[in-house]
């Protein structure tokens, strides 16, 4: 059997990894900037990742959401203390855009309505619901096409307010930063207005964490650099299992669960619980998101000052993107070729993405700052 073919891949197959840096099956070492797509949190290998994993593998790997699963509530314990949201619902699921989904469906339930409204630009996962809130053409077939969603340009109220007047909306999907966008971070005005927007037409505001969730941007959620913002529900996954398939959905205590409105048979299974336990509990003790703040700022500042070349740098935290005044493929390229070094591409070409393990060190970082001043020079010498 071949497997379906629908993934370009870069010409390297990591055999281990450890911290922030992962080794091919030739046992050349790369720094990883990127993550897997912002995946590896709390870092590759993690010694209490490991051992919260195998402890819970020799007691009980899974069970289905027909019995009782403590760890579950342990789970939601902590992870309630660390973003600061105790008196939020937790709801387990697999993955991102299984987050989205509930949380798009849980906001039709709570408002009776079938409508949402969406950014431009936007990414919310490949599942059905979640395509369609997702602005890309290309991988939306004629079955996605179906729902009822409307497209917004990031800042445009009035936009959105003439959306909210005509149309039968139930929510308004946002992330706080665009990732795959290429790290365009919204305005704190315009999240504070679709709060308000929602509140007057009845609307639920969704916050997408999944890629800038779990501490990445410094805050535990990048919707918590606006102050006062009070999401109905918050979607994450990614960074919450540091490599292990789990997702959640805040939800607001305004929401009432009854049985059967949502279900899963995977989601929040013993093992995962102990994954997402595990990263909690090393953001906490190894402090993270405090660490995220202040090599993201350090690297922000650091990237302003290689070249000319670089026209743009955006982003919170170790959630950066920076452009380049030609396309960024070749620049990713002899990184990775010549330097060893792992970074993200965007939507954008010209745009390169870097979501580092939260604990990375000035070190790495500079040796990554150097690596892309060589790539540069080399680059206009040619």
């Amino acid at each position: 059997m071949q497997l379906f073919d629908v993934y370009p891949l870069m010409n390297v197959t990591p055999e281990k990894a450890e911290g922030v840096y992962i080794w091919d099956r030739e046992g050349r070492k790369y720094l990883d900037l990127y993550g897997g797509h912002a995946v590896i949190s709390i870092g590759h290998s993690h010694p209490h990742f490991v051992s919260r994993i195998n402890e819970q593998l020799g007691k009980i790997a899974f069970y289905s959401n027909s019995v009782n699963i403590p760890i579950q509530k342990d789970l939601a314990g902590k992870l309630g203390k660390l973003s600061g949201l105790p008196d939020y619902q937790l709801f387990l699921c697999n993955s991102g855009a299984e987050a989205n989904e509930n949380a798009l469906k849980l906001a039709s339930f709570a408002t009776g309505k079938s409508g949402v409204i969406a950014i431009k630009g936007a990414f919310h996962g490949r599942t059905s619901g979640a395509v369609a809130v997702t602005d890309n053409p290309n991988i939306m077939s004629p079955f996605n096409a179906g729902h009822q969603v409307y497209f917004e340009r990031s800042g445009d109220l009035a936009g959105v307010e003439k959306q909210l007047k005509s149309k039968d909306i139930a929510a308004i999907i946002v992330e706080a930063i665009q990732g795959v966008n290429g790290i365009q971070v919204a305005e704190s005005d315009f999240l504070t207005g679709l709060a308000r927007l929602a509140r007057q037409y009845g609307a639920k505001l969704i916050l997408d964490e999944v890629q800038a969730g779990h501490g990445r941007t410094g805050k535990f959620f990048a919707h918590q650099w606006t102050e006062g913002l009070e999401p109905d529900l918050i979607t994450m996954a990614k960074g919450m299992g540091n490599g292990f398939p789990i997702g959640g959905v805040l939800i607001h205590p305004d929401i009432q669960a009854k049985y059967g409105m949502l279900g899963t048979t995977f989601g929040g299974n013993q093992l995962a619980c102990a994954a997402g336990l595990a990263v909690l509990e090393v953001m906490e003790s190894e402090n993270l998101m405090e660490n995220a703040a202040s090599q993201g700022s350090s690297l922000i500042e650091a990237l302003t000052r290689v070249s000319s070349e670089i026209t743009s740098v955006r982003g919170k935290g170790l959630m950066i993107g920076f452009d380049l005044k030609q396309e960024a493929a070749a620049y990713r390229s002899e990184l990775m070729v010549k330097h060893a070094i792992f970074t993200g591409s965007a939507a954008g070409k010209h745009t390169i993405r870097l979501l580092p393990p939260l604990g990375i060190q000035q070190e790495e970082l500079q040796l990554f700052i150097n690596s892309l001043e060589s790539t540069i020079n080399q680059k206009e010498t040619v």
